[in-house]
């Protein structure tokens, strides 16, 4: 068996349409959309965003996104102000033993880890 790419489900939160327009605004991009269902693609990295709100869910999961530079991708998100714009967390670059790390919690309380 030869595995191609892992495409995790991610909830949305309370706000589905706002959180569509958040992803895009991070940098990602729209796809396909099935109703309740969005792909999302950037660098071939996909996710697929699932209109389901479970607050205690969302708070508990977990995303790890590698990326190149993480220095550049906080300095990105801070003049987008997409904190100002949805109320999303955001952290500045920390060393990780694992890499440097910026953490972003999304609409719904979702943890995304982009990690250097």
């Amino acid at each position: 068996m030869k595995i191609f790419s892992l495409e995790p489900f991610v909830p949305s939160g309370s706000k589905f349409t706002e959180s569509i327009q958040f992803f895009q605004d991070l940098g990602f991009n729209l796809n396909w959309n099935a109703g309740d269902y969005v792909g999302f693609e950037k660098d071939g990295c996909r996710f697929i965003l699932q209109k389901y709100d479970n607050m205690e869910f969302a708070q508990n999961y977990m995303i790890s996104v590698k990326i190149d530079n993480a220095e550049k991708f906080w300095q990105e998100v801070t003049q987008k102000d997409l904190t100002g714009k949805y109320g999303i967390k955001l952290s500045k670059p920390t060393p990780m033993p694992y890499g440097v790390e910026v953490n972003i919690i999304d609409i719904a309380g979702v943890c995304w880890h982009f990690v250097q």
